[in-house]
């Protein structure tokens, strides 16, 4: 690991983070604090994605809709407006309203084969911003001279690894970088994350394989035609099953780092509370090994 032992991360004068965890377990919460602090880098996945990767798709996208109404499309095709994404760190709907959901058209959702194209957007995306990791730690201190980086990332960086292969190019320039962070969670919060995905569905990025897996059984268990699907259905039956995909993948990545509990970080209130809690971590992982 980049730093070997806990007081070898104590004494750190530059500390490179990077947490990874299913959506909603504290990684940009904690991200945010770091990076209140002044010394912190925060680097969010996710809005890279949307801004560097995906921006112009973005605002292409909400284009075409405009050029759906007369009188915006006249003021478009003479340059008199132009539309762009407002993405923040805490507000990254526009790259997840683009992602849209697979489905019937009259209630919002996409052609299957649109889907899957924007999905393969996403998936190239997010592997090239994850590679970016390295030169914005540079970046960070060359320009702004910060001494610290976290890297937030998305909850879908497992569909983009393979922990099982020691040579897999992202968490290998990760992991030689940063010190990896698995933010572990419990069934129970697993059951939260369930309740609150069901209150309010949204979309999501899937491994391919899984995606089809998904889509076709769909189809056979509801014996729908693919532009009858209801899209807010659709990721809700998906949503459970694509958390049990991911554990055991991000299980795996947290061999490459150290784990921590998801109660651990939601006791972080400060930059000293977040250097314990990693540094415990890794107190556990050295007497373990």
């Amino acid at each position: 690991m980049l730093y070997p032992s806990a007081q070898a991360w104590r004494d750190a004068p530059s500390k490179h983070a990077c947490l990874f965890a299913m959506s909603g377990l504290g990684k940009t919460h904690v991200s945010n604090m770091l990076r209140e602090t002044g010394t912190w880098f925060h680097y969010s996945v996710d809005y890279r994605i949307g801004t560097r990767y995906m921006g112009e798709h973005i605002a292409d996208n909400f284009k075409a809709e405009a050029m759906k109404n007369p009188f915006l499309a006249e003021l478009l095709r003479t340059d008199s407006i132009y539309v762009a994404s407002n993405i923040t760190f805490d507000n990254l709907a526009p790259l997840s309203t683009y992602l849209g959901k697979p489905g019937d058209p009259s209630k919002g959702g996409l052609p299957i084969q649109e889907y899957r194209r924007r999905q393969a957007q996403h998936d190239a995306a997010e592997r090239a911003t994850l590679l970016d990791t390295v030169h914005f730690i540079e970046r960070a201190k060359r320009l702004y001279d910060y001494p610290n980086f976290v890297c937030d990332t998305g909850g879908s960086i497992c569909e983009v690894v393979d922990p099982k292969d020691p040579n897999d190019p992202i968490l290998k320039a990760l992991s030689e970088n940063t010190l990896m962070i698995w933010i572990e969670g419990t069934d129970a919060h697993r059951d939260e994350l369930i309740r609150r995905f069901d209150r309010a569905p949204k979309p999501m990025c899937y491994q391919p394989a899984f995606l089809e897996r998904a889509w076709n059984d769909y189809l056979t268990e509801t014996s729908n035609a693919p532009d009858r699907v209801d899209p807010d259905a659709f990721v809700r039956w998906t949503y459970t099953r694509a958390l049990a995909h991911r554990q055991p993948i991000y299980a795996a990545m947290a061999n490459w780092g150290v784990t921590v509990a998801a109660s651990e970080i939601a006791e972080v209130r400060t930059e000293a509370d977040f250097v314990d809690v990693i540094a415990q971590a890794i107190e556990r992982r050295t007497k373990s090994a």
